[in-house]
C-alpha cells in the first residue's frame, strides 16, 4: 500500500456547522468521486487511484463518522444523512460532470447522489450495490460464521456497545475476510489503517448506527428509477447478495444488464482492481 500523501493530496472541508470532510484530490480532467464500503475508509481506494488519476480529477472521501471525517453523536448514520453529505461535497465545490463510483454502501450513494442531482452527474458505476439487509447488518452476516455471531452480538442494546469496544486488529481481520473471494485477507498496512481510524472517539457509535438503520439502504431503492445517467452495474460473483438481489437493483434501475466478475467478493477494489480499473475507465 502507498502512502496517501504519494499519491494526492489529503484535505478537509467543512459542509456544514457539523459535518467535517476528509478528502483525497489526485490527477486532472473531468471529475471522479469514489465512496467506500461499509467499515471502510478512503484508503480503500489507495491501489487503484494512481491509474484512475491519470485522465480523471479523483475525489476519494471519508463518508461522514468514517475515516477521519467529523463524528458527531448526535446523527443519524442513515443513508439519507450520507447522501446529503456527498451532496454538499459535490456543491461546495461546483463540481459538474462527475462520474460516481460507489462501492456497497457506496454504490447505493452513487445511485441515490446521481438521482438527487441529474443536472451534475454525467455517469455512475455501482459495484456489489448494499440495499438489500433485511435485517441488522445482514449482508455483512453472510460473509462468514464468525462475522454472523459478531455482527448480531453488535444489535443487542448495551450489551453490543460493549462488545463492540473489543474489536480490534484480529476481529476486524476476520470480519472483512468473509467479503473477499480471491485474496485470503485485507492488505496487512489497509488493515491496520481501518483499525486504527476504529479507535477514535465516538467511531463506535456510528459503526452500530450506520447498522441499525439497515432499512435506509433498502428504501434508497425507491430514488433509483430518477438517475438520468448512464449506469454500470457491476458485481463480483462472490458478493454477499443474492442473484434476486441483484435483479431487482437492475430491474428499479430499468435495467437488465449486469457485469459479474469472475472469483470476487464483496470488496471488488480489492479482491479485483485491475478489473475495476478498467470497467471504471471504459
Amino acid at each position: 500500500m502507498q502512502n496517501l500523501s504519494n499519491i494526492g493530496q489529503v484535505s478537509e472541508i467543512q459542509i456544514d456547522s457539523k459535518v467535517t470532510l476528509r478528502y483525497l484530490k489526485a490527477g486532472s480532467g473531468s471529475p471522479l468521486i469514489l465512496m467506500h464500503t461499509i467499515r471502510t475508509q478512503l484508503d480503500y481506494f489507495q491501489e487503484v487511484i494512481p491509474a484512475l488519476a491519470k485522465n480523471h480529477t479523483v475525489y476519494a472521501l471519508d463518508l461522514p463518522g468514517h475515516g477521519y471525517s467529523s463524528i458527531d453523536k448526535s446523527a443519524n448514520y442513515d443513508e439519507p444523512y450520507l447522501r446529503n453529505a456527498v451532496i454538499a461535497f459535490i456543491e461546495k465545490l461546483d463540481l459538474k460532470q462527475v462520474t460516481l463510483v460507489g462501492e456497497s454502501i457506496g454504490g447505493v450513494l452513487a445511485l441515490t447522489v446521481a438521482s438527487s442531482l441529474p443536472e451534475r452527474i454525467s455517469k455512475v458505476i455501482a459495484s456489489n450495490v448494499y440495499d438489500y439487509d433485511t435485517r441488522y447488518a445482514d449482508g455483512v452476516r453472510r460473509g462468514n460464521i464468525f462475522a454472523n455471531i459478531v455482527l448480531a452480538n453488535y444489535a443487542i442494546p448495551i450489551h453490543g456497545a460493549l462488545f463492540a469496544a473489543l474489536e480490534n486488529w484480529l476481529f476486524l481481520g476476520i470480519v472483512l475476510k468473509g467479503g473477499l473471494q480471491k485474496k485470503g485477507w485485507m492488505p496487512t498496512s489497509l488493515l491496520s489503517e481501518i483499525n486504527r481510524a476504529g479507535y477514535r472517539k465516538g467511531f463506535r457509535y456510528v459503526e452500530r448506527n450506520v447498522f441499525t438503520n439497515w432499512r435506509s439502504w433498502g428504501k434508497a431503492r425507491s430514488l433509483y428509477s430518477g438517475v438520468k445517467a448512464p449506469v454500470q452495474l457491476i458485481y463480483g460473483d462472490a458478493d454477499w447478495s443474492t442473484t434476486e438481489e441483484r435483479e431487482r437493483t437492475a430491474k428499479a434501475l430499468g435495467m437488465t444488464n449486469i457485469t459479474t466478475l469472475k472469483n470476487t467478493g464483496h470488496f471488488g477494489f480489492i479482491d479485483n482492481p485491475e478489473q475495476m480499473i478498467a470497467l471504471v475507465s471504459k
